[in-house]
Parts: C-alpha cells; sequence; structure tokens
C-alpha cells in the first residue's frame, strides 16, 4: 500500500490527505514537525530553558557588536555613516576610490573571490606600508664649551665628567696652559646637549673664581663661549632651539647674565661682548648700556657671564711664530689677515697673543667658513709677513678645511680619524 500511494503521483496526495497525515506516523509527523519547527507529533516532553548566561561585556559605542545582522539593524553613532552591508571581523575597513586605476584594480581582484586574494601584510613590504614606521634619521648637535681652566687637569677632568654624566658624548678636549682654557667638545641629539651643558657648568663655577683668573685668551666668564653647531641646514633649527633652550638654563642655575651673539641676536659678535675683559663688561652693564638676553643684569661674582650661540662648524686653528717674532708682528699679522684688514680674509677673525710658558708670538685665528677659505689660503696669507713654524688645531674642523694643506707646516697632535668631524662621526 505505501509503495503505490509513493507512485501515485497527485492521486498519492489525495490519498495522503485523506489519511489526516497519519499513515506511517513515526516518518511523516516527523518531518512534518521539523518543517513546522516543533517537537515530532506525540512528544510529551518540554523544552528546558537555556541556562542565564553572564552578561557579555561592554565593547564601547565605537565598536560593532560581536554577532553581525542585517545593515540597517545594527546600532551606530548618530553622528556616523550609516552602515551597508554585512560586516564580520575579516572584512578589511572601507577606503574610497580616489583614483580611476582604483576601480579597475578592484573589479579585477574580485574576478578571484568576494574581496580578491589574500594579500600577504608584512612579506616585501616597507615598513609604513605594514603598519610601522621607517627608521628615521638621527640628529646630531654638537657644542663646543670654552671653559676658563687649562692648566688644573683635576678641574679639567671632573668638568668633562659632568658633560658626560648629563648625556653628552666627549669628542675631544683641548687645553692650553697659556691661554687658561679648555675647549670640549661634545655631541648629542636635541633635548640632551642643554642638561649636559648645565651640569658641566654647575661644576665649573664651582671650581673657577674669575676674580683670580689669569691667561692670554680674553674671556669674560668661567664657561666662557657656549657654541651650539648644526652640521648641515636641516638642522640649523634644531640647533638654535636648543641653544636657546642652554642659555635660559644656565642662566638661571648659575644665576649670572647669558648674551646671545651670531644669528640669534641681532648681529652683535662675540668680540664686542668680550672687548675690554670681564671688568668692562660689568660696568656696561652697571650703566645700562647693554642687556643680558638671560638671566640678571649684573656679572655673577665668581662665575662672570655667559655667551651662546648657534652657528655652523668653524675651525680654530693657532700659528705659532718663528722665535723672532715679537708681539707686535703677531699683532700686524692678525689685523692684516682678518677680515676688513689689509690682506683680509673674509669670515676670519685673528688675534695676536704671547705665550709666555713656550716664550713664542703667535695669532690665534677663527675661520668661520672653512669651506670658502681652507687654512692653507690662511697659512699663506700670514707667512707672507712673518714666518711660521707650525699650527695647532683647537677642537675639531670640517674635511675641507686641509684642503691642499702645505706640507711644511706642521700641526701638533693632528690624526684625520680623531680631529675631522666627518671621520670621527661617519658622515
Amino acid at each position: 500500500m505505501w509503495r503505490g500511494l509513493h507512485r501515485a503521483g497527485r492521486r498519492g496526495r489525495d490519498v495522503r490527505r485523506q489519511l489526516g497525515g497519519r499513515g506511517r506516523p513515526g516518518h511523516r509527523s516527523a518531518r512534518a514537525a521539523h518543517r513546522r519547527r516543533r517537537p515530532p507529533h506525540g512528544s510529551n516532553r518540554r523544552r528546558r530553558p537555556a541556562p542565564p548566561q553572564p552578561p557579555a561585556p561592554s565593547r564601547g559605542r565605537r565598536h560593532q557588536p560581536g554577532r553581525a545582522r542585517r545593515g540597517h539593524q545594527r546600532p551606530r553613532h548618530i553622528d556616523r555613516q550609516r552602515p551597508g552591508g554585512r560586516e564580520g571581523p575579516g572584512h578589511r575597513a572601507r577606503g574610497v576610490w580616489s583614483q580611476r586605476g582604483d576601480r579597475w584594480h578592484r573589479l579585477r581582484a574580485r574576478t578571484s573571490g568576494l574581496r580578491g586574494p589574500r594579500r600577504q601584510p608584512y612579506r616585501g613590504r616597507h615598513p609604513a606600508a605594514r603598519g610601522g614606521s621607517a627608521a628615521r634619521p638621527v640628529t646630531t648637535l654638537l657644542a663646543v664649551p670654552n671653559i676658563s681652566e687649562g692648566r688644573d687637569q683635576t678641574v679639567v677632568a671632573a668638568i668633562g665628567g659632568r658633560f658626560e654624566a648629563g648625556g653628552a658624548r666627549l669628542l675631544d678636549v683641548h687645553v692650553d696652559p697659556d691661554h687658561n682654557r679648555s675647549v670640549f667638545t661634545l655631541a648629542g641629539g636635541p633635548g640632551t646637549l642643554a642638561p649636559a651643558l648645565v651640569e658641566g657648568a654647575r661644576e665649573a663655577a664651582e671650581r673657577i673664581d674669575m676674580r683670580r683668573h689669569d691667561g692670554a685668551h680674553p674671556c669674560v666668564g668661567a664657561i666662557d663661549v657656549v657654541p651650539v653647531v648644526h652640521l648641515d641646514d636641516d638642522t640649523r633649527g634644531a640647533a638654535c632651539a636648543e641653544a636657546l633652550v642652554a642659555a635660559d638654563e644656565l642662566a638661571r642655575h648659575l644665576d649670572a647674565p647669558a648674551f646671545l651673539y651670531g644669528a640669534l641676536s641681532d648681529g652683535r659678535t662675540r668680540s664686542e661682548l668680550r672687548r675690554g675683559g670681564r671688568d668692562e663688561l660689568a660696568r656696561r652693564l652697571a650703566d645700562g648700556e647693554i642687556e643680558p638676553d638671560f638671566g640678571p643684569r649684573r656679572i655673577h661674582p665668581s662665575a662672570g657671564a655667559i655667551l651662546v650661540a648657534a652657528r655652523p662648524p668653524l675651525v680654530a686653528f693657532n700659528l705659532l711664530l718663528a722665535p723672532t717674532a715679537s708681539l707686535d708682528d703677531a699683532r700686524a699679522a692678525a689685523a692684516a689677515v682678518r677680515e676688513g684688514g689689509e690682506d683680509g680674509l673674509p669670515g676670519v677673525r685673528a688675534i695676536g697673543l704671547w705665550l709666555r710658558q713656550r716664550g713664542a708670538a703667535q695669532v690665534s685665528v677663527n675661520v668661520e667658513d672653512p669651506r670658502a677659505v681652507p687654512l692653507s689660503h690662511l697659512i699663506a696669507a700670514v707667512t707672507a709677513r712673518v714666518p711660521v713654524t707650525s699650527a695647532e688645531l683647537v677642537g675639531l674642523a670640517p674635511r675641507a678645511a686641509f684642503a691642499d694643506f702645505p706640507a711644511d707646516v706642521p700641526v701638533a697632535g693632528f690624526d684625520p680619524a680623531r680631529h675631522l668631524i666627518e671621520n670621527l662621526l661617519g658622515l
């Protein structure tokens, strides 16, 4: 009978309708119940309620709910774009087709799947393209503090140690007993040189008393000159900012006046501030002829004053004259070669000194633009007036300064690996 009903087609459906769905109760009623989504016919068991579940943690208003629903049913912020389509954790963020090529690229990608082939997120891609950041070049600045102590090695070593403890890298120290002066060359990044300069300056102010200072080189303070050096035009702004911070901090911690010169000032030079020495600067401050840029309007009794600048690399160079040369010869040669002199070289500052310990005259020179005026030009201009026996480099110098340097003028203690900026810093 049942086999015939299955073969009957429409007539079979009529027969089943007459049977009221009771034919083969163990099979057909279960299937019908499944379609109606209710328990099978004859089952008296009630479905147990599901145990209570702990509430899900709040995901915040900015996140979509864990269960994806239709776009118009998902909650959204009132000020945000209405969501469209279904979203899941694997979906990418919506983008903007900014160019025509983007559209065709996406259409081609969809031919192999709904969202195209899966892209390898890290392999062979630039760090910036995978969410990271490319390595940035490290900004290196130099500072060349001139300290008015060159005879007590213990004091010089203590000051250098404080510069390093403050976070700077100590590249070079040049000590001159005749000048009673030490020139430190420090390296560091923006934000690190100013604290290091303050640490070393505080040590110098505690150990040096300018009221008892004696030396051939002109000066106005225990921390006499503090230039911050930028190695290229890209770091000029960082050097200026670091110099201003250093001047403010030095004046505040030492309770001494700080003066800006060079590019940071209205054009005044270092020689204008040091003319007449510490006593003359104190008089000008007391009479109101000059105002400090930072700090009190008076000279510190023992530490004096501080001169701060930001500049490109210059060359401090000393030429030792022949034993027959006098102090007057040195001064005449310096006046001739400095900018504005008879044989003046642009950007050259020069003074003539007498070195008591060596018993010889010296021309002390600063070359502000060593690329425009190499040291060979300077030596030629000086030797045209007075014989030169040897030379001395103070601190570091750029490589261009020694272009075509004469072989007959020895430079005491010069080592290109240690005294040329490019070689020392690996530039």
